[in-house]
């Protein structure tokens, strides 16, 4: 799968279980974080359906690197990895 050149994908699980374990929220935390940021041209948000892993959701890929149960914590310490400016103060969970 090729992807272009600077771009990073992030594929979040759409299936019913995944979503209803966190997706949900998880893809409006991308969404915004990707937002606020200015990451539009270096970020690719993509969904897909059930990738048979659902006992281990909610499940989400970062730049091919998937990633398991994960919570909305851990999911803003994974952005955080994207760059964009740091932020002081992290809000709420």
């Amino acid at each position: 799968m090729s992807t272009d050149e600077g771009v990073v994908e992030i594929v979040v699980c759409l299936g019913s279980s995944c979503f209803a374990r966190g997706n949900s929220d998880n893809l409006a935390i991308i969404n915004s974080h990707v937002q606020s940021h200015e990451l539009n041209v270096s970020v690719r948000v993509t969904g897909r359906l059930c990738r048979d892993e659902c006992m281990q959701g909610p499940n989400l890929s970062i730049g091919g690197e998937i990633h398991h149960g994960v919570t909305t914590a851990r999911l803003r310490e994974l952005l955080q990895l994207l760059g964009g400016p740091s932020r002081s103060g992290h809000g709420t969970a």
